[in-house]
């Protein structure tokens, strides 16, 4: 095996989401106010910078305005600014305003697509002389003699699918730093594995997630309403299940449309793609999108956790930001201003301590004083509180947020892992789903051809099976196959090989929304990177 070329940084920036971004800008402008030089360098999995993120999008510029003071006189992509809210509870044929949560109220904030926000700040970034290179993946931590983490190892390209190098074989670069700052997003492959090595989640609740799944549609000038926001809840889940929709009338007729399901859902039937399918067809949805039509798709996992799930955030050599680390603020529905603000603690932190040889804790320190932890602080009891039920929840909600003002004497541990909450077969009877329109609604592939995503057919597939034997022998006898339904890409088929029923792993088709590394039972899939560039497009998401 060829060696690899070797690349030297002071800090190395694993993902271009607004975390990574917003921490390479804030060390250059350190660094230049400082006047001293700092090479950052930032990569990207996706095609570009852009197009593997994902999200409703409102953005509260909280952070933005930190990082960027100027920036509505620098061309930014916030357009369109939030001018009423909406949230309705949802019956099979009616639907009920209820008074919109305080954590919901959006006066002030933005309705963007974040694909555009993040190229944006790629910009900013640029224009400080930070490297960024899109369409490399991070595949491999490296570590020194001391288990420290010295940097990452971009993924080979060109490899077969048995393994062995192609025609057009390259090896992947190492990117080596002082410090590497781990921002790949929600449920992060590398992510993973520093929580694993360095027992990051001993004292923390485990994460618990959702699941979002988005359409982009142009629809008619009548029916557009630039500045409108509306979530609903209720149908067509029921009320053990956590979730909701949301709705984002953006400029030139758009509106951004979604559903948001948490996976810690239990009856193995449950399809979240198809649940938001047909909720589509609701009387106080439908009548928005008709004359309409969708122009784009996507999906991906969201931590729901809340600050009871914060893992420890640093180790040797490194840090996660963003939601590697699980900053996300479930009842305000927002999570960008957070993962920003991460990413600009990081790197005063580091800044700081730049030549620290070894872990920088003051990172922990100064999340934990900032607005940041405070923001998560006060809404910490929420998103637990539906263990209960929903109507158990909203009540409680109410007394947390009115009376307690956030503050109450106590806090509410999670349920568990979401992969143990799903239910044995037998115990729930089949959903019957209405077969999509393809007006209003749609099926998984022709809807996947929207999102952009293509992969090299013949490199070695990034979805991979723990044991061959389990989807058969474990996962159909006891859950019937939920894999066939909770990812939303069709990614997973059963199949008949000699009359044998076996699992068919599609991945050309798959998103990146790592919901299957999350939900699987039995959690026999894991998620790997591919190569760099593959995956979805999310070119206006």
């Amino acid at each position: 095996m060829t060696n690899r070329e070797m690349m030297e940084y002071d800090v190395v920036v694993v993902g271009a989401g607004p975390s990574g971004l917003s921490a390479a800008i804030k060390l250059k402008q350190l660094s230049k106010k400082a006047n001293s030089e700092l090479s950052v360098c930032v990569i990207e999995k996706g095609s570009e910078v852009g197009a593997h993120i994902v999200s409703g999008a409102v953005i509260e510029t909280k952070a933005l305005d930190e990082l960027i003071p100027e920036w509505k006189t620098k061309n930014s992509p916030l357009r369109t600014q939030a001018t009423s809210d909406k949230f309705l509870y949802l019956t099979e044929t009616k639907s009920y305003q209820l008074p919109t949560p305080p954590q919901m109220h959006n006066k002030g904030n933005y309705i963007i697509s974040l694909s555009d926000f993040t190229k944006w700040l790629a910009q900013q970034a640029e224009e400080l002389e930070v490297e960024i290179y899109p369409g490399f993946s991070a595949s491999e931590i490296l570590y020194d003699e001391n288990n420290k983490v010295v940097g990452i190892a971009t993924c080979d390209m060109g490899r077969l699918k048995d393994g062995s190098e192609g025609p057009n074989f390259e090896r992947g670069i190492e990117l080596r730093a002082k410090q590497t700052v781990f921002s790949e997003g929600c449920r992060g492959h590398l992510g993973k594995t520093l929580m694993e090595k360095f027992e990051l989640n001993s004292n923390n609740s485990p994460q618990t997630y959702g699941i979002g799944i988005k359409e982009l549609w142009e629809v008619t000038p009548e029916n557009s309403k630039p500045g409108s926001i509306m979530h609903t809840t209720g149908w067509p889940l029921d009320n053990e299940t956590y979730g909701g929709s949301f709705l984002y009338h953006l400029d030139d007729n758009k509106i951004s449309i979604g559903f948001v399901i948490g996976l810690d859902y239990k009856n193995p039937y449950l399809s979240p793609y198809l649940e938001f399918q047909r909720f589509k067809h609701h009387p106080a949805i439908k009548k928005l999108l008709e004359g309409g039509r969708r122009i784009n798709y996507g999906a991906r996992a969201l931590n729901e956790g809340g600050i009871q799930s914060l893992p420890k955030l640093t180790f040797p050599g490194g840090m996660l930001v963003g939601c590697e680390a699980g900053f996300l603020n479930v009842p305000k529905i927002k999570g960008t201003h957070l993962a920003m603000k991460s990413g600009m603690i990081a790197a005063q932190s580091i800044f700081e301590n730049i030549d620290k040889q070894d872990e920088i804790s003051e990172f922990q320190t100064n999340i934990k004083q900032s607005w940041l932890w405070n923001e998560l602080y006060k809404v910490r009891n929420i998103r637990p509180s539906f263990k209960w039920g929903f109507w158990k929840a909203i009540a409680y909600s109410a007394i947390d947020t009115y009376i307690f003002r956030g503050n109450a004497p106590w806090t509410i541990d999670h349920h568990g892992t979401d992969h143990e909450s799903l239910g044995n077969k037998d115990n729930y009877k089949e959903i019957k789903y209405p077969k999509p329109d393809n007006v209003i609604s749609f099926d998984r592939l022709t809807n996947v051809s929207f999102s952009g995503t293509n992969h090299e057919e013949n490199q070695p597939c990034h979805l991979q099976l723990k044991d061959e034997d389990v989807p058969i022998n474990t996962n159909f006898e006891l859950y019937d196959n939920p894999e066939t339904r909770y990812c939303p890409a069709g990614v997973y088929e059963i199949v008949l090989n000699d009359n044998k029923p076996k699992l068919q792993i599609n991945a050309q088709n798959c998103v990146h929304c790592k919901t299957c590394d999350i939900k699987d039972p039995s959690q026999n899939i894991t998620w790997k990177t591919p190569q760099g560039g593959d995956g979805p497009n999310y070119s206006t998401m």
